[in-house]
């Protein structure tokens, strides 16, 4: 699988459009209108980022989980009845 980027617009593409294709349809693209871009470029376009806040959050979570020693039970949850 190879990584290409719209380098010129053509019937439905525009420039900077990204595709993953296998080898060999990549191969017959490239050319003056295709060009190579690295997978970790494609990666970025086509992948959601977490926002910054939810991974505060989820840290802050993480803290304050109390741990136990050997041989204590762990607490209970409350929910659970």
């Amino acid at each position: 699988m190879k990584c290409i980027k719209a380098i010129r617009p053509s019937k439905g593409v525009e420039v900077g459009d990204i595709k993953r294709v296998d080898d060999k349809t990549a191969y017959n693209m490239v050319g003056s209108s295709w060009a190579y871009i690295p997978k970790s470029e494609w990666k970025l376009a086509t992948r959601k980022s977490k926002n910054t806040e939810e991974v505060k959050e989820e840290t802050v979570e993480q803290t304050e989980k109390k741990s136990y020693k050997k041989g204590q039970k762990p607490e209970t949850n409350k929910n659970k009845k």
